[in-house]
């Protein structure tokens, strides 16, 4: 049993999968961490230098690697369930959880690390909520697709204990 953490940057899908990993004996993995393991280079370098097609293709691939695992939280980029159908295969191979925020939690948080995110790096503050408004309305259709949608306001460390974890 994998569990998979969406949602879009910003909401704690890193933060909150080392703790529930831990608390539900589960192998934490964050995917681009993956990515930039087996790459050598950052995402932001992947980014840079060959683009956003390409990183999604070392996405889905990194992400379908987790087929032969079992046992694992990962913490999915932003967008890796918008693109080459990840979110149905996500869906056919574990639990999706949704970690839901609004704009302005999210904004708040990317803020102090802007320049990690190459997505957003050369944004300016209004230019960055508008950005985060409008891929929130483009991704929302996927992230939907969660079985479980949990808000990032009321989140605790042992939120998950509440669901059995063999059951999903």
């Amino acid at each position: 049993m994998n569990i998979f953490l969406i949602g879009f940057m910003g909401t704690g899908k890193t933060y909150w999968g080392k703790i529930w990993a831990q608390y539900n004996g589960l192998i934490f993995y964050d995917l681009d961490e993956v990515i930039e393991k087996k790459e050598g280079k950052t995402i932001a370098a992947i980014f840079e230098k060959e683009g956003e097609g390409y990183f999604r293709k070392l996405e889905t691939a990194a992400l379908h690697t987790f087929f032969e695992k079992e046992n694992c939280m990962i913490a999915c980029g932003g967008g890796t369930p918008c693109f080459d159908d990840n979110i149905e295969w996500m869906n056919k191979n574990g639990t999706v959880i949704y970690l839901l925020a609004k704009p302005q939690y999210i904004f708040d948080r990317v803020m102090e690390e802007k320049i990690e995110r190459p997505l957003i790096n050369k944004l300016n503050t209004a230019e960055l909520l508008f950005f985060i408004e409008q891929k929130l309305k483009e991704r929302e259709p996927f992230y939907n697709q969660a079985k479980i949608i949990l808000s990032v306001n009321e989140l605790e460390e042992k939120i998950l204990s509440n669901y059995q974890l063999i059951n999903l």
